[in-house]
């Protein structure tokens, strides 16, 4: 997998379906977008992402967490 980043922005390029491996958690210094972000990558990685604190999502997108478990994701709290 190769990533770009710059001051404001993260290109991660992909390896297709369950090319990511995943099995980490992500510090996401309370940005929901980070959160949300590799909440998504979760869904095409090998083994589960983590993230360290997902409670900022709810203050953008509340209805996040009920929409990803609909598409199979299995988000569960601490």
């Amino acid at each position: 997998m190769r990533v770009e980043e710059d001051e404001d922005t993260l290109i991660v390029h992909g390896m297709g379906p369950g090319g990511m491996p995943g099995g980490a958690t992500c510090r996401t210094h309370l940005d929901h977008r980070i959160a949300m972000s590799f909440l998504v990558a979760g869904m095409a990685s090998k083994a589960e992402i983590a993230v360290d604190d997902g409670s900022p999502i709810v203050t953008s997108f509340p209805i996040f967490e009920g929409l990803m478990n609909g598409l199979g994701a299995a988000i569960r709290r601490g």
